[in-house]
């Protein structure tokens, strides 16, 4: 350095980086070993090795540089050491490999958040509103129902469901209360239909089967096959309980049960010409529960045969 002049913070720096070179180099092309350098001579003889090899690379490096590259090896000055581990160091790892699992999380993120306002959408706030719903619902089938009813027993059945149905609500069973107006519904639909029961008498179907009863194999069933007819005379499709199992069945046609002497009559009359003169079985009237029977029957039923 020239007489007078300061040495400037570049030149430090300049002389900092040269002595983490040195040690650097010392590392790596293993010139010493930790015991080495426990003696003043082995320093000295290492800092003559480094200074030959920088300068076979062209390089002139003080020998201050050099004794500063050594003692900083000893004492470890340059040598990297881990932080501890813990939450802080957990989430500084976490933060810097956020550019691998940043978009997969964006991506399952948005997934979820998709899947919880699609329920709010298509079915929470669907379910709220139908609940909100359901006093005035309940009340208005009952209403429409017991003006539709020409007989006691089906105001009865009426107020029977739209009480089950206020019970359900006041305890917080929705579905319940939901259930009793669908059957409001239901009985204001069976009340509202008008139709004719005709004993079928087309060619090539029976008119007609009978029965031996299991718990009396002396004994006979007998039942005429019906359906029943609109005012346009399209035929319907019913509820009808089947005797023999209990079991309710959807059908279009279905025996009637009949006595014997009703079922020998209406059987004369198809065998005479093939055709079943009087063929009226009954009639249901809007805002009656049941046909009115015009022909002798116990109402009981059969589904199959």
């Amino acid at each position: 350095m020239a007489a007078g002049l300061q040495q400037t913070p570049s030149a430090q720096l300049d002389e900092v980086m040269l002595a983490m070179d040195v040690v650097d180099t010392i590392r790596h092309r293993e010139l010493i070993v930790e015991r080495e350098l426990r003696s003043e001579e082995r320093r000295e003889e290492l800092k003559a090795r480094l200074k030959a090899l920088y300068a076979a690379q062209g390089l002139d490096v003080p020998d201050h540089v050099l004794a500063e590259g050594v003692a900083a090896l000893e004492q470890d000055r340059f040598a990297y050491t881990p932080p501890p581990e813990g939450l802080k160091t957990a989430l500084a790892r976490l933060y810097v490999s956020r550019s691998r699992w940043g978009k997969p999380v964006l991506a399952v993120a948005a997934v979820v958040a998709a899947a919880i306002v699609g329920y709010q959408l298509l079915i929470a706030m669907p379910r709220e509103a139908r609940i909100a719903a359901l006093p005035a619902q309940l009340e208005q089938q009952y209403e429409t129902t017991v003006a539709a009813a020409r007989v006691p027993e089906a105001e009865e059945q009426a107020a029977a469901l739209r009480a089950a149905g206020e019970r359900a609500l006041a305890n917080g069973e929705h579905d319940d209360a939901a259930r009793a107006a669908d059957e409001l519904a239901a009985l204001r639909a069976r009340l509202e239909q008008a139709y004719e029961l005709r004993i079928v008498s087309r060619p090539g179907e029976l008119s007609g089967v009978w029965r031996v009863p299991d718990e009396n194999p002396r004994g006979q069933n007998f039942y005429v096959i019906v359906e029943a007819l609109d005012e346009s005379g399209r035929a319907l499709t019913l509820p009808v309980r089947n005797e023999e199992d209990g079991q309710t069945y959807q059908v279009a046609k279905w025996g009637l049960r009949v006595d014997e002497e009703t079922f020998r009559m209406l059987q004369s009359d198809k065998l005479d010409d093939g055709i079943i003169q009087n063929d009226l079985a009954g009639r249901k009237r809007s805002g009656y529960l049941e046909p009115e029977f015009t022909i002798a029957t116990t109402g009981g039923a059969i589904t199959r045969w």
